[in-house]
């Protein structure tokens, strides 16, 4: 039986990738501080994951993580009060396949997209 899903997504710099998940997204770490080629954050009901990948080009990052949403405005709104930066092509649309998205860019390029269906 299949209980959960951590994506583990590289990172460059865990200082940036801790700081833009904690003091940005809200999220919370998990496991040892002091192991730094990892990290590990959580939110709610989920968590992600994080290795180092010091030579990672972001512009070639490919990490994708799509993420369900109760209450997707309501979220999407706090971000854009605390001015979190929305992917260019990624602002709150309702999509032809009955779900209301949005996405964000974290600092390695990892594409966080938020999703809630009808």
């Amino acid at each position: 039986m299949l209980t959960a899903i951590h994506p583990k997504l590289p990172m460059r710099n865990k200082a940036a990738t801790k700081e833009y998940y904690l003091n940005v997204l809200g999220f919370e770490e998990l496991g040892d501080p002091n192991f730094a080629p990892y990290l590990m954050v959580k939110k709610d009901a989920i968590e992600i994951h994080f290795f180092e990948h010091k030579t990672l080009n972001p512009l070639e990052n490919d990490g994708q993580v799509y993420i369900r949403v109760k209450g997707i405005e309501a979220f999407y709104q706090t971000l854009l009060d605390q001015n979190v930066t929305i992917h260019p092509n990624g602002s709150l649309q309702a999509k032809p396949w009955g779900q209301k998205e949005f996405s964000l860019l974290d600092p390695d390029h990892n594409l966080l997209t938020f999703g809630e269906g009808k």
